[in-house]
Order: structure tokens, then sequence, then C-alpha cells
């Protein structure tokens, strides 16, 4: 495994650009990145490593999912009702 430093080429998700471009690193903690430089746009931001973020469309249709899913109260199973003797069908006969 390859040692990270400052000024390197590291690929990541650019929010602006919307795509996994190269980016400079420019601060790193712990032996990770942590701030980065898009080359493409120039947008700094923190390190995501690739990860591509939900779209505010994808959490409010979640959010919307769960508040339904909360406001829906948890029943207990019904009992099956007991076989009513009177109603059974007789067989056909020939």
């Amino acid at each position: 495994m390859a040692v990270l430093r400052l000024g390197d080429d590291i690929d990541d998700y650019c929010i602006k650009c919307k795509r996994l471009t190269n980016h400079v690193i420019l601060a790193i903690v712990q032996d990770q990145p942590a701030k980065v430089r898009c080359r493409t746009c120039y947008n700094e931001g923190p390190f995501r490593r690739g990860d591509i973020p939900p779209s505010k469309k994808d959490l409010r249709k979640a959010a919307l999912f769960n508040a339904v899913l909360e406001s829906i109260p948890a029943a207990a199973p019904a009992p099956e009702p007991a076989p009513d003797p009177a109603s059974k069908v007789k067989g056909r006969k020939k």
C-alpha cells in the first residue's frame, strides 16, 4: 500500500461536477486524506472515499415513507374464525 502525501492525486466524488474525478490531497489526518480539491472545477471539500451521496429527492422520499409508517398503528394479527359446520359444502354425486 502506498503512503499518501500532501499534493498526491486521488480519485473521489466531486459534488459540483457530480462525478468521480481526480482530486489533490490538501490535508491528511491519521494517515487518511481529510480535505481534497477537485482538479476539474477546483472545488474544495472533505474526502468522501468515492461514495456518492444520496440525492435530496431520495432523502425526501425516505422521510415521507418513514412518516407514513410511523402514523400506522401496529395491529396484532386477527385470529382466524372457527369453521361453521352448517356451512360445509357437500360433495357432488354422480
